[in-house]
Parts: structure tokens; sequence; C-alpha cells
């Protein structure tokens, strides 16, 4: 499956959203760092990515998770996730991410949610 980042528009004020969909591993990854470091790198540092339509994630998409969380971090913003299903909830169940990055009560629509929770 094809491997897409979607930048889903906001009314403003809210965070940066990215939709994901397909596949993340070691072949997608840098496309999705490219996508993070041209948004922080533009002034947004709330980072919203919503993982309903992502099918697989191995440790290299992991990874990419945490590197944008840092690098907005070090703008003073976060990245978070939300919607994951299946075996990529599991995946961020298992290695912990899911309630580190996890964005307020894992609902999969990120403008139900209004903060950068751990619920």
């Amino acid at each position: 499956m094809t491997f897409t980042v979607t930048h889903v528009d906001d009314d403003g004020g809210g965070p940066t959203r990215l939709r994901l969909a397909g596949e993340l591993d070691m072949i997608s990854a840098p496309r999705l760092n490219a996508v993070i470091d041209r948004l922080t790198s533009a002034g947004q540092r709330r980072l919203l990515i919503d993982l309903t339509e992502l099918t697989f994630c191995d440790s290299t998409g992991i990874a990419v998770f945490v590197r944008g969380d840092n690098r907005a971090a070090a703008e003073g913003g976060w990245l978070r996730i939300t919607g994951a299903v299946g075996r990529v909830a599991r995946v961020l169940a298992v290695t912990g991410l899911a309630g580190v990055l996890g964005y307020g009560c894992d609902t999969a629509d990120p403008a139900v949610a209004d903060g950068p929770g751990m619920g």
C-alpha cells in the first residue's frame, strides 16, 4: 500500500493536523521526517498526527514520532498521535508510545479532543 501524508486544513488556532495512510516503514519514514521538519521550521510547533488509516508501523516509524516530538519540543511545542487501530495500536501500546504521545482520550477525530493529555 502506498504511504501518504495529508495536511488537514484547520480553522485556525488548533494544532497542525496530519493524516497518515498506508505503511510507515524505513522506506516511507524519510517522507514523514521531511514534512515534520518543514512544518516545525515554518513555526508549526504543535503537530497532531491521525493514524486512523495507517495499516503498518515498524520501529523506524516509531523513531519518526519520537524524533518529531523532540524536534517540536525543542521549539516549545509537541507532537501527538491519535486514532491508531489494529496492529498499529498494538505496536504503540507495546512500545509505551501510546501513553507518552497519546492525544486526549484516543479519539480518532482530533477536533474532539482538546489537548495533549495522556488520558
